[in-house]
């Protein structure tokens, strides 16, 4: 296939590249979801299945995505479409890769309104407007009232108290820096997001290990307690079997690594896309999935869990709240009781909104690079068209926002069930389409570490089985229900519906880019003629 021209816009450093890769790793998902699942699924049995995941989906996933990635770069593309056409010579290539533009753009829609709260939150701890008592019901009303959960369109009636400056603010700050471009934008404020979210994270850390048992009189609410919740094996009720018999436990480790790792996004391949010729993706790719391994288990995981049991008790661990309820409702409690809570309560939020931020930044980035590289789009214009797109999203979102349900559906059907089919899609390709072979030796061009041979038939044979069988395993347990909601209920339909709609804008705009590649390549052929 002919080559278009390399994109101009390339990563000033490798050390910007890995911050930016796991930055975009580093998300919610590492402070609130994670903590959330292992408490969940009994702490350490949870950590078998979460590390199978990541040494058999994970890692080899990121791997694929970095070398196709940076495969598709050299020959100037940097959209999934246009990569994936790179690698299969078939008219339906581009289309496989409409999921690659779809996922970060629609997770980007509700995940910014996500990022608004972590911003309020900070601000209202900073001026000392969050602490609200220690009324668990208090933060819950706090909660529902500030993101309008109560009712649809509730958010509007009092903006001034709600998030909604907030989702103001982290909608302009994003498209500024996605607009400033990849080394100007993403990679200037991942450089110093990434390391300042690090030390408000390691500052909290240190609080909660050295909080001991706050009350003589309640032993079991310690934190030697906190931190058994989180890594013991067994529990009081369950042995560590009975445990790993769970089907769904291997279910949610599995969604969790490509969540947290952001594999199946359509993110990873675009930043790869940047890389130089000459550049790493082996080793690169393992210190940015051990960056935010370490940020996930470790700051996360040793965060979250130890101080809702020190100050709450161990039934927090044992029937731990929804992720929402867990972030934004408990672990302001958990604030409320602890000495200099509400400096702790400022730092643990601003974490999760510069987590946040450079992982929404990610999201843009996918959808950017279709406009530039497919419709000829400047920087100006196709920044102006996405963030158009996003906002109607957003406020489709926002208004939707009784019980979140607009936010459920769209997170699962694009969040979950989409992420594995791309996943699917992408180590097919690789494995065989482009050859498991040919695969291995564009990850190891100017690797730095050996790549085991292992990982070959892992990427060929083992990971395409797993995402399968997930995926069937889903389809038999949860289809029915899934389909039983959108008949039953107008808002997961109307969600659906726009979803679909998204589907469609994408599909049609990778048609017209498939003719401007066909137009360009026929004009070359007529050159070298």
């Amino acid at each position: 296939m002919t080559h278009q021209s390399p994109s101009k816009e390339r990563w000033g450093t490798r050390v910007g590249v890995i911050l930016a890769v796991t930055g975009s790793a580093v998300g919610l998902g590492n402070f609130l979801r994670f903590p959330g699942l292992a408490a969940k699924y009994d702490g350490g049995a949870f950590m078998i299945p979460y590390a199978v995941a990541f040494v058999l989906l994970g890692l080899p996933i990121a791997w694929t995505e970095w070398a196709m990635g940076r495969y598709g770069g050299t020959r100037g593309f940097n959209s999934t479409p246009g990569i994936f056409r790179t690698i299969w010579s078939n008219r339906a290539a581009p289309y496989a890769g409409v999921l690659g533009v779809l996922i970060p753009v629609m997770i980007y829609m509700y995940y910014v309104f996500i990022e608004a709260w972590c911003l309020g939150y900070a601000w209202r701890y900073l001026t000392g407007e969050m602490m609200l008592g220690k009324d668990s019901a208090q933060y819950g009303a706090f909660f529902e009232s500030y993101v309008g959960a109560s009712q649809d369109g509730a958010i509007f009636e009092r903006p001034q108290d709600t998030a909604l400056w907030a989702l103001a603010i982290c909608f302009v700050l994003n498209f500024v820096l996605i607009y400033r471009g990849i080394n100007k934008g993403i990679e200037w404020f991942c450089k110093w997001a990434m390391p300042a979210l690090v030390v408000c994270a390691v500052i909290v850390l240190v609080r909660v290990l050295t909080l001991g048992t706050p009350d003589p009189t309640k032993p079991d609410q310690s934190l030697l307690n906190g931190l058994g919740y989180m890594w013991n094996p067994n529990t009081p009720t369950k042995s560590l079997w009975e445990s790993l018999q769970n089907s769904q436990i291997w279910l949610d480790a599995a969604g969790q690594i490509f969540f947290s790792l952001s594999v199946g996004f359509g993110v990873m391949i675009t930043y790869a896309s940047y890389l130089r010729p000459d550049d790493d993706v082996a080793l690169s790719s393992v210190t940015a999935a051990s960056g935010n391994g370490f940020c996930e288990v470790v700051l996360g995981g040793m965060i979250t869990i130890p101080a809702a049991v020190v100050f709450l008790g161990p039934s927090v661990a044992q029937n731990p709240p929804g992720t929402f309820g867990l972030g934004f409702v408990t672990l302001p409690l958990v604030f409320e009781h602890m000495p200099l809570g509400q400096f702790f309560g400022f730092l643990f939020f601003f974490l999760l909104f510069l987590a946040a931020v450079t992982s929404s930044l990610s999201m843009l980035q996918p959808a950017i690079a279709l406009l530039e590289e497919g419709l000829g789009l400047g920087r100006r214009a196709s920044v102006s068209l996405l963030g158009f797109v996003t906002l109607m999203g957003t406020g489709f979102v926002v208004y939707f926002s009784k019980n979140f349900m607009a936010l459920d559906t769209i997170d699962f059907w694009v969040g979950t069930f989409c992420i594995y089919i791309l996943a699917t899609i992408q180590v097919i390709l690789f494995g065989w389409v482009m050859g498991a072979d040919r695969g291995m030796e564009e990850i190891d061009h100017c690797a730095e570490i050996c790549v085991p041979r292992v990982v070959k038939y892992v990427i060929k044979y083992v990971a395409p089985v797993y995402l399968l069988t997930i995926f069937a395993a889903w389809v038999y347990q949860n289809a029915g229900d899934r389909i039983e909601g959108i008949r039953s209920s107008p808002v997961v339909a109307m969600s659906v519906g726009f979803i679909g709609v998204v589907v469609l804008l994408f599909v049609l705009l990778i048609a017209q880019s498939v003719k401007r590649w066909e137009r360009a390549e026929q004009a070359q052929q007529e050159v070298r003629i």
